[in-house]
């Protein structure tokens, strides 16, 4: 049965999701969307294993299709890529009512949704997620962006997709350290609002796939509506990224997301601990569940490897920046902390 969750933002759209849906996106996709040009934008990888039947289906309900293709990976995730997808558009003369379709994980969702955003200054987008962690968090809240030199998603936009098509089937294609970047998104979302959620983790939740994306969409669904723009609560769902975000890009990202944010939530909720923010207990019961998912917990890098690359994150203002810290499990707050303070609490959190 599919499930259909209503997202009223800047923008109202639903996020379907479902088994066996993808041969059915170009239907879907009409109910929100006249026909008119398409770009379809995907990575090598993906677009091998599901390129013709997406295109198929757009061209079977009356789209005009081209399409652009770039090389799997977050390493294309840069100004480069973004500027050819622009200049793909153009070639294809798509105006301003026309639309763009990301098919694949985070990065082509990010990449897709920022090209939309600024190309004739924003045009409609859909976004097709074919992995857990976009199906679970970024397909979802109109956040889109590119890496640059300094850091992670230091340039983008946002700008919400006008529907959102989550086919299950497509994890089964995943591997098991793609999966689990999702499983981690996953635990975020127990962490910082729903202890059972945490709980369910421990168990066999594939079995229950649909539903446990379900929650995770609706989770964030409820945080993007109160606040879309990332200037309050939304800034919850950070939990474990700037840290995460720092240990990607000192790894020139070979951690990927999921893994980075494992590790950046079990340093936080350690210095959290010890800093007596947090109840005593949660690091250790963090730690065994992100294990028990095969996720890592420990860091290679230094405290002061990361230090340097956190100075350029989104979330410093001026001489503050804002970290999310768990309470206990299910409960995270906003803690700011000054930046002179910052290297401190890196050491503690890496800290067995």
């Amino acid at each position: 049965m599919m499930k259909k969750i209503q997202v009223r933002a800047s923008t109202e759209y639903e996020v379907l999701i479902s088994s066996g849906i993808m041969g059915d996106s170009g239907k879907l996709v009409r109910q929100v969307i006249k026909p008119c040009r398409v770009m379809l934008v995907s990575d090598d990888k993906v677009f091998g294993l599901y390129g013709a039947c997406v295109q198929k289906s757009l061209e079977e309900a009356g789209y005009e299709v081209s399409v652009h293709v770039f090389k799997n990976g977050e390493k294309s995730k840069i100004m480069q890529e973004y500027i050819k997808i622009l200049e793909t558009a153009a070639e294809n003369r798509l105006t301003r009512t026309d639309a763009m379709v990301a098919l694949g994980g985070g990065v082509v969702g990010d990449m897709t949704g920022f090209a939309a955003a600024t190309y004739l200054r924003g045009i409609k987008f859909v976004q097709l997620p074919t992995t857990f962690l976009a199906a679970v968090d970024s397909s979802v809240g109109g956040k889109t962006g590119v890496n640059l030199k300094h850091g992670k998603n230091l340039a983008g936009a946002f700008h919400q997709p006008s529907l959102v098509v989550c086919d299950t089937d497509s994890f089964a294609t995943l591997d098991d350290r793609t999966f689990s970047d999702g499983v981690a998104e996953t635990v975020k979302c127990g962490m910082i609002c729903d202890a059972e959620l945490f709980v369910k983790m421990h168990g066999d939740f594939r079995k229950s796939i649909s539903d446990i994306t379900a929650e995770c969409v609706s989770i964030k669904r409820d945080v993007v509506c109160e606040d879309e723009f990332d200037t309050g609560k939304r800034q919850l769902l950070n939990f474990g990224h700037t840290i995460g975000h720092a240990i990607e890009k000192c790894s020139n990202f070979e951690i990927t997301h999921g893994h980075a944010v494992a590790i950046g939530m079990a340093a936080v909720t350690r210095a959290a601990e010890k800093l007596n923010i947090c109840e005593k207990g949660t690091s250790d019961a963090l730690c065994d569940t992100l294990k028990k998912c095969s996720l890592p917990t420990e860091c290679t890098f230094s405290a002061k490897e990361l230090y340097g690359v956190m100075l350029a994150d989104k979330k410093r203002s001026g001489d503050v920046i804002t970290i999310v810290v768990p309470k206990k499990i299910g409960k995270c707050v906003l803690y700011r902390i000054p930046v002179v303070e910052l290297l401190n609490f890196v050491e503690k959190g890496l800290e067995k």
